[in-house]
């Protein structure tokens, strides 16, 4: 396809360094800190995990403890009761059943709590440099909605939609210029069409 071909060189040029903006030095971080992101700017985990990873260092000490030390130290993002709970027992699940590590495959990744097929393609992608998705956020969603890739709503029929037209060797990359480009330029209010690289590739601007 000749258009999504055009769009994916004109990315690469605009975008050359694209990977997640989530800081972390280890899988079981980005796992962390991607659960932390739900509904929250990148920005504001980042403020929140180093405070948090010096105080937890390792699943083990996740799963001793209470949940409400883990929610004291991330109650500055969106959703924290929840996500403090999902923490804790996915920390006690890596400890009973993976030994603390972060299992490196999607069909394991996507039964632990908290854990849908964003963050496993995130901590694939980046952690494990595997291609098994395309990691779909809002971004990429209305990106590729408004280019026309997907006419879909729900993350995992766009991911289903854009895996068939984007070649696996840029399954990594590609969600995450297409992020780069949704925060930079087609924004969700007040895209700046105008100076969009993609205008001509897109269905959107052809609509306005």
């Amino acid at each position: 396809m000749e258009k999504v071909k055009k769009i994916i060189e004109i990315l690469e040029k605009e975008y050359p360094e694209a990977k997640t903006a989530l800081k972390f030095n280890s899988p079981f971080q980005l796992i962390i800190a991607t659960i932390l992101s739900a509904q929250t700017t990148d920005e504001r985990v980042n403020k929140v995990t180093p405070e948090l990873f010096s105080k937890f260092k390792t699943p083990s000490d996740f799963a001793s403890a209470s949940t409400e030390e883990i929610m004291e130290k991330i109650k500055s993002v969106n959703f924290y009761k929840n996500k403090a709970r999902n923490i804790k027992k996915l920390s006690e699940v890596l400890v009973s059943k993976y030994k603390g590590k972060v299992p490196d495959r999607m069909e394991e990744l996507v039964k632990l709590p908290g854990v849908a097929r964003k963050t496993a393609n995130v901590v694939l992608s980046q952690a494990f440099n595997k291609a098994e998705g395309i990691v779909v956020d809002t971004h990429v969603r209305r990106v590729s909605q408004r280019l026309g890739l997907t006419k879909n709503d729900a993350p995992e029929k766009i991911e289903q939609d854009l895996m068939k037209i984007i070649p696996k060797d840029k399954w990594i990359s590609f969600p995450f210029r297409l992020i780069l480009h949704g925060r930079n330029i087609c924004k969700a209010k007040n895209p700046e069409c105008e100076k969009c690289s993609l205008k001509t590739y897109c269905e959107f601007q052809k609509r306005k």
